[in-house]
């Protein structure tokens, strides 16, 4: 009987899973003060500061007052760091306490694992995605131009980001480690991806060198689920954001399979 079929197996798989989405999920609510509430005031002091005071003297943007033109950026953002951040620190937090051992030597397989922790990194990402939303309500009115479009790029980010904090924990060796890709490489494409611009404002060169930023594929299709304008084609930017799932999926997979940073 194979593993599919198997009943034993597949309980084994689902219980598996299940404890490690809701592992994750309790360890973030019950420390909620520094996961929850600390990016809902980053965000507020970005809407009254870029939105209020100096979008008020850019005027529009895009079509839009620039309060209405930033807040799809925001809310991303806040989706990227905080999905990002649950799975670096969580899996690194297994890594150095040792308590990974235990997953490695029961029968969960790999992808269970990994499905498990990218699921809590979802979670926190779209919970605190959610929070900075209605945030923004308090500043402008939203009106969703595509909710299945804002659902589904909101959610493939969060995959995707999830995926690459649980690569760098796997490659972390030391608590500074997991704080090295944030700093120097997710905050500078974060803020260089048009969250605060539209990239036709560059000149030619520069808008082919944005081009390179994958950040910039998922903030102006967000952007475009929410407004219905982007600086990207909606197709173009889905097929760049599944495309880098996939491979940090196989890529994942295949570091957990040769227990790369974790069996030596």
């Amino acid at each position: 009987m194979s593993l599919a079929t198997n009943p034993v197996h597949r309980n084994i798989i689902w219980v598996s899973f299940t404890t490690i989405v809701i592992r994750e999920i309790r360890r973030f609510t019950r420390i909620w003060a520094q996961t929850l509430l600390p990016p809902a005031i980053t965000m507020s002091l970005y809407f009254v500061i870029f939105g209020n005071l100096i979008g008020s003297r850019i005027g529009e943007m895009g079509g839009y007052d620039y309060m209405s033109f930033i807040v799809p950026g925001l809310i991303m953002m806040s989706v990227i760091t905080n999905s990002y951040a649950n799975v670096v620190s969580s899996f690194f937090g297994m890594k150095f306490q040792h308590s990974i051992e235990e997953l490695l030597v029961s029968p969960v397989p790999n992808w269970v694992i990994l499905a498990g922790y990218v699921t809590g990194g979802v979670a926190r990402g779209l919970a605190v995605g959610v929070i900075v939303t209605l945030l923004s309500l308090a500043f402008t009115s939203l009106e969703i131009h595509s909710l299945p479009v804002t659902i589904a790029v909101a959610t493939l980010t969060a995959i995707l980001f999830s995926l690459g904090g649980f690569i760098n924990a796997v490659y972390a060796t030391k608590f500074d480690d997991i704080a090295i890709v944030p700093t120097f490489i997710l905050t500078p494409l974060t803020y260089l991806g048009g969250v605060f611009y539209s990239i036709s404002l560059l000149p030619e060169f520069w808008q082919t060198v944005s081009l390179a930023n994958p950040i910039l594929y998922m903030v102006n299709a967000f952007r475009f689920g929410i407004l219905g304008v982007s600086d990207i084609s909606l197709s173009v930017a889905l097929t760049m954001i599944v495309g880098v799932v996939m491979l940090l999926t196989w890529y994942s997979l295949r570091l957990l399979n040769k227990g790369v940073g974790i069996r030596q």
